[in-house]
C-alpha cells in the first residue's frame, strides 16, 4: 500500500467490540507501512457512560452524541463500526449504508433472513460503498496458513472438514440472562447466530456452501436470573451442532459444524480440521501457536507433523517471528483488511478479506435451514 492516509470512523455502539477497535485503531503503528489507518472521530451509543471510556482514551473524538442519526449527519466521517444488538442490524445498517458511510457490522447481519434481505438489497443499490462483517479468528497465523493452503489446491481430494467456534462462559446457570438469550434481540438463531459465521468464515469464502443441513440444537440451560434475582425462561438455542453436505464443482464431502456457548474447558475456541487425499491439516486457537498437517504421497508413511507457526501475519507487524499471536492481534488484522480493502478495492496487500455481505446471506440460508431440520427432524435441502 503506497501513501498514508487516516480513514474518519464512527463508532455506534461502545460496547466490548467496540473498545476492542479503540485499541486496535490506537495500536496501527504496531502494523509496518499500513499506507492506511482508522482514527475514530465520533461515538454513539444510549449509555453515556460507555461513550466516556472512548472519551477519556481516545484525543480525536470530537462528536458523541446518542442519536446515531447525528453521526450520519456528519461528512467527514468515511465508515462506520456498528456492534450492536442483532434486532437493531437491519435499521441501523440499512441508515448507514445509505448514508454513504462504508459500514463493517456484527454478525449474523440481520436478525433473521428476511432482515438480511433487506440490508443487502439496500447494498445492491449503493454499490459505492464498502460492506464488510466481523470475523478475526481466520487472521491467526495457523488459520491463514490453512487459507493458503486451501488456495493452492494442497489438499487434493477433501475427505471431510469439520470447523466451529467454542465457549463456555454460560456453564455457570446463575450467570445473569442477557440479550444473547432472548429471541426478541438475538433471534430464533440463538448460539449459530452469534457465532456461526466465525465458523463459516473460511468455508464459505472457498465455496463450501452446504446443499443439506441435518441440525441438532440443544438448551442446557433453561432459565437464568434476570437483575432482580427472578428466574425467567432462556428463549435461545445455547448449542448447535449442523452436519452437512458439500458440493463443488470438483468434488463432494461431508462438513460438521458446531457453534457451542456451552462447551466446558473452552474459553474462546475457533478451530478447522481439513481432511483431504493429498494433505490434511488442522489449526485450534487453543493452541494458537501451532498448526498440525500431514502431507501424503502414494505409499508413502502417514505422519503428523506439527509446526509452531511464527508471528506472521497478513499484514506485517513489528513483533519478531518468535512470539506469540492472539485475540487482539486477529482484530488489528482483520481491521488492516477493511481499510486496506476500503483504500484499495481489489488491488489489496493480501487475498483474504474479512466476511462480504453475500457470505452473510448464505449464513442466513443455512441457519434457516437448520431450524427447519430441527423441527422435522428431518434433514433440509438448500437447493
Amino acid at each position: 500500500m503506497a501513501g498514508r492516509e487516516d480513514i474518519s470512523f464512527g463508532v455506534i455502539g461502545c460496547g466490548l467490540m467496540g473498545r476492542e477497535f479503540a485499541s486496535a485503531a490506537a495500536r496501527y503503528l504496531h502494523l509496518k507501512n499500513p499506507g492506511v489507518r482508522p482514527r475514530i472521530v465520533a461515538v454513539c451509543d444510549t449509555s453515556p457512560e460507555a461513550m466516556d471510556w472512548f472519551v477519556q482514551n481516545i484525543p480525536d473524538i470530537r462528536l458523541v452524541t446518542q442519536d446515531y442519526h447525528e453521526l450520519l449527519a456528519d461528512p467527514e466521517i468515511q465508515a462506520v463500526y456498528c456492534a450492536v444488538p442483532h434486532n437493531l442490524h437491519e435499521q441501523l445498517y440499512i441508515d448507514i449504508i445509505r448514508s454513504g458511510k462504508h459500514l463493517m457490522g456484527e454478525k449474523p447481519f440481520g436478525i433473521d433472513q428476511r432482515a438480511n434481505r433487506a440490508i443487502l438489497d439496500v447494498i445492491e443499490q449503493n454499490p459505492d460503498v464498502l460492506v464488510r462483517c466481523s470475523s478475526e479468528l481466520p487472521f491467526f497465523p495457523g488459520a491463514y496458513q490453512i487459507s493458503e493452503w486451501i488456495r493452492s489446491g494442497a489438499f487434493g481430494q477433501i475427505i471431510e472438514v469439520e470447523a466451529g467456534f467454542w465457549h463456555s462462559s454460560d456453564l455457570d446457570p446463575q450467570k445473569p440472562i442477557n440479550w444473547k438469550r432472548r429471541v426478541a434481540t438475538n433471534g430464533e438463531y440463538g448460539c449459530m447466530g452469534d457465532l456461526g459465521l466465525h465458523a463459516l468464515h473460511i468455508p464459505l469464502r472457498f465455496g463450501w456452501m452446504p446443499r443439506s443441513v441435518r441440525a441438532l440444537l440443544k438448551k442446557v440451560v433453561n432459565e437464568r436470573p434476570d437483575r432482580e434475582g427472578h428466574m425467567v425462561p432462556c428463549e435461545t438455542w445455547d448449542n448447535a451442532i449442523l452436519a452437512c453436505d458439500v458440493q463443488t464443482q470438483t468434488q463432494e464431502f461431508p462438513m460438521v459444524l458446531s457453534m457451542k456457548r456451552i462447551a466446558p474447558g473452552h474459553a474462546n475456541t475457533w478451530f478447522i480440521r481439513i481432511m483431504g487425499t493429498e494433505m490434511s491439516a488442522e489449526f485450534s486457537t487453543k493452541n494458537p501457536k501451532q498448526v498440525a498437517y500431514l502431507p501424503y504421497q502414494s505409499g508413502r508413511e502417514q505422519a503428523w507433523r506439527i509446526l509452531d507457526t511464527p508471528y506472521a501475519s497478513a499484514y506485517q507487524t513489528i513483533t519478531g517471528s518468535i512470539f506469540e499471536f492472539g485475540f487482539s492481534d486477529g482484530i488489528l488484522q482483520m481491521w488492516a483488511a477493511f481499510c486496506d480493502e476500503i483504500a484499495n478495492g481489489s488491488k489489496m496487500s493480501q487475498p483474504f478479506y474479512c466476511v462480504t455481505p453475500q457470505e452473510t446471506k448464505l449464513s442466513h440460508d443455512l441457519f434457516t435451514a437448520a431450524l427447519k431440520s430441527h423441527r422435522t427432524n428431518q434433514t433440509v435441502s438448500l437447493v
